[in-house]
């Protein structure tokens, strides 16, 4: 019995000096989730935020100011072109237009005076003129010069008239455009989608410190836009014709279609500039969409969110996205690899790579991607299908070197036992 007891005791302890040892060497492993490198269509894409605007909108103000009589449109209603949508009081405006148009019947009949003048003076010159080639003494020379002189003084009184008939015609004419636009009627075909207005309002107009009042909007609702704002690092992948795709956010599980068919050339103005500086200020750029199909019921300034398709590959080497990692060239065993290059023939610093599995330990191969889908990045040249890859997680990946000791995650193991048999994981 006692030998029993003691062999039992021997074998106990055996067994926890093994266990103990064999948590001693798991202690230095890395615990992290392993994928294959396999082969899949990707699609890259940028995402951003927006709301929606007719292509064709026209925000109409006043050139005149005065009390508004008429309104006999209603927001939301439909008008067409040439529909009368407001009436500014006249009165004020005939009353200039009659003045000028006395103004002008003056003006014309101190021209005709003029004319008449002239044509008097110019028969007196000309009947001293010829007594005095008769070489008679009836006139005098001095009486010659003066009615020479005054035939010049009443020609240039004339055109004078001339000129102030073509300044009264033109006041007339500025008047008549002005009490033309106490009438303001719809520019295009639409619907007035804002009125900013009531029937007895006074209209304002706008100077160049004031921007007067913003009287209604008329929007052509069949061509709507999605217009977004994009950050200036994927303003150069975005080409006009692209494809897109915009979720309306009150058109909830409906995704519309579109293609990109404006790209701002210069950066979105923040609303208030003095509130951000220029060295830490996001600089975004307008990017429209136009839907090919709008829904019944769309409205300007709805929120939306759209994904423009800037690249798309099929069937290529790629890893997660999670993978891709960088090191430090010096930290990274000399590996003969056509993507670590320099000039100067030393490796580049912080190279990009991925963890490749050798065992128990993994090794840091350097690669060359190429677009990034949504999980997966594509890989140009440096690893192969099939190779096994740590792809997680981020605080493992971070925590690794090249040469590290590795525990795979039962998950993951059993994951990637299943792809080695035949799954390949499917397509991003």
């Amino acid at each position: 019995m006692k030998k029993t007891i003691i062999g039992i005791l021997v074998l106990g302890g055996l067994a926890a000096l093994g266990y103990m040892a064999t948590q001693r060497q798991a202690r230095g492993a890395v615990e992290v989730r392993v994928e294959e490198v396999s082969t899949r269509s990707l699609v890259a894409l940028v995402s951003a935020t927006g709301h929606i605007e007719p292509k064709t909108k026209v925000d109409i103000t006043t050139d005149v100011a005065g009390r508004i009589i008429q309104l006999p449109v209603e927001e939301g209603q439909d008008v067409e072109e040439g529909d009368l949508l407001l009436q500014i009081d006249p009165a004020l405006f005939r009353a200039a237009v009659n003045r000028a148009q006395a103004a002008l019947a003056q003006a014309r009949a101190a021209e005709a005076q003029s004319g008449a003048a002239y044509q008097q003076a110019q028969r007196d010159a000309d009947r001293f003129l010829a007594l005095q080639q008769r070489g008679t003494d009836f006139v005098t020379e001095a009486e010659v010069e003066q009615a020479v002189t005054n035939a010049e003084v009443q020609k240039r009184l004339w055109e004078a008239s001339e000129h102030q008939v073509s300044q009264a015609r033109a006041t007339l004419a500025q008047e008549q455009d002005r009490l033309a636009k106490t009438t303001i009627r719809a520019p295009l075909s639409g619907r007035i989608t804002r009125l900013n207005v009531e029937r007895g309002e006074t209209a304002i107009v706008g100077t160049m410190n004031n921007p007067g009042s913003l009287l209604l909007t008329v929007a052509d609702l069949s061509v709507m836009e999605a217009v977004i704002e994009v950050d200036e690092t994927d303003i150069p992948t975005i080409v006009v014709g692209d494809t897109a795709y915009v979720d309306i956010d009150a058109f909830t599980g409906d995704r519309f279609s579109g293609t990109v068919t404006e790209i701002g050339n210069s950066s979105i103005v923040p609303l208030n500039p003095s509130a951000s500086t220029g060295g830490n200020r996001a600089i975004d750029f307008e990017v429209r969409i136009t839907l090919d199909a709008p829904p019944m019921g769309i409205r300007p300034d709805l929120s939306a969110t759209a994904d423009v398709i800037t690249d798309t590959r099929s069937d290529v080497t790629s890893i997660p996205i999670t993978a891709l990692t960088l090191m430090d060239a010096e930290n990274i065993e000399a590996i003969q690899n056509e993507n670590i290059s320099s000039s100067s023939g030393e490796p580049e610093r912080d190279i990009e790579g991925v963890f490749v599995i050798e065992g128990d330990i993994v090794r840091f191969q350097p690669i060359e991607v190429g677009i990034a889908g949504e999980n997966y990045f594509e890989v140009v040249s440096g690893i192969e299908v099939g190779t096994p890859v740590v792809s997680g997680s981020f605080q493992a990946i971070r925590e690794l070197e090249d040469g590290s000791r590795i525990a795979i995650e039962e998950t993951a193991e059993l994951e990637l036992r299943t792809t080695v048999n035949g799954s390949d994981g499917g397509d991003d």
